[in-house]
């Protein structure tokens, strides 16, 4: 029903999520694919956006969706209007690629995921850090058993806050808005490790959060916090920080897998000390293949293959890494252990 062979007409809806423009790039390399037309209110990112030939702009994406004949979209709105987007992008058969996270809360999320099914497009959910070879390339080795039974996943996302690294106003500024982006930096970092370890661990049984305000003090949501998810027989363990100063200690945007005979380290390079070896072996991963090596890429080979995202992006994995998010939001706010079952999902 939706193999296309020929041109793939795609739409941005939204451009006030700042990875949009490197996103628009890479679209642009893949052949056969054209971003015609692009929807936001902010006339300056219409001028921007026109730089990479887009060639029609629209002031709302119910109107881009109502005009234009579209294979796909992409979604770079606030989290909250997500679930919107898709549902109006499912009602008319087009496929669907929003930024991480899936969305502002379970709720959301859910619709998304039964608006995909119901209409049977594509709904992916792009995070950057899918594409990372040395990631990929970490969890390949974890799969063969090269550590053991992985018993730990511990994810650490964090930089100075999005004010303080340089991020357009018209990103932060929903950043910093609970309803627009479901937390604060909670939302924007613990999602990686919540991701990663529905990846890798499968959906914990119960989850605890901490979180405030504790360096950036003109925010009203936290800039600080950590998730961490139980299992019967493993931990996960997401942090996330609006306030790291330097790198290296502690490591930013590291995955960490301990298993019984052994851990890995991946970011830039994989790490791997094993009991057998008794010391650090480090790796160059391996280049991803085509189809996996970068977001768009892969969307649209789904698209033209007709299969759907796969896992650590796909609209049931982010459901459920949704839940552990609204888990661990629920922890914070109530002061408990949150189990995944109360949730319903």
């Amino acid at each position: 029903m939706f193999f296309l062979a020929g041109k793939i007409k795609v739409g941005a809806a939204g451009l006030i999520h700042d990875h949009v423009w490197k996103i628009l790039k890479e679209f642009r390399m893949i052949r056969g694919v054209e971003v015609a037309c692009a929807a936001d209110m902010n006339e300056p990112l219409l001028e921007r956006v026109r730089e990479y030939g887009v060639k029609s702009t629209y002031k709302s994406y119910e109107e881009m969706l109502g005009k234009e004949d579209l294979d796909a979209v992409i979604v770079y709105t606030e989290n909250s209007r997500h679930a919107e987007v898709t549902e109006l992008a499912a009602e008319r058969g087009v496929h669907v690629m929003v930024e991480k996270p899936m969305a502002a809360n379970l709720e959301q999320a859910q619709r998304m995921f039964r608006a995909a099914m119901k209409s049977g497009i594509k709904l992916m959910i792009n995070y950057p850090a899918a594409w990372y070879p040395a990631i990929r390339y970490a969890y390949k080795l974890a799969s063969e058993g090269s550590i053991g039974r992985v018993y730990q996943v511990r994810y650490r996302a964090a930089h100075e806050g999005p004010k303080e690294i340089g991020c357009s106003k018209y990103f932060y500024e929903w950043l910093y808005d609970e309803r627009l982006n479901g937390a604060g930096a909670f939302m924007d970092f613990c999602c990686y490790g919540a991701n990663m370890c529905r990846w890798i661990l499968g959906v914990p049984e119960k989850a605890v959060a901490f979180g405030g305000t504790y360096v950036r003090d003109y925010l009203a949501v936290e800039d600080n916090a950590v998730l961490l998810m139980g299992y019967e027989r493993a931990l996960g363990i997401s942090e996330a920080s609006w306030s790291q100063i330097g790198e290296g200690i502690p490591p930013k945007h590291t995955l960490i897998m301990n298993g019984g005979e052994g851990v890995i380290a991946a970011r830039h390079k994989v790490r791997i000390y094993t009991s057998e070896g008794k010391g650090w072996t480090v790796m160059d991963p391996p280049a991803l293949e085509e189809g996996y090596r970068n977001g768009p890429e892969h969307f649209i080979t789904c698209i033209r293959e007709d299969k759907q995202p796969e896992s650590i992006v796909s609209p049931s994995y982010n459901r459920d890494a949704q839940a552990i998010l609204e888990a661990g939001l629920k922890s914070m706010k109530e002061d408990r252990i949150v189990y995944i079952n109360e949730l319903n999902i």
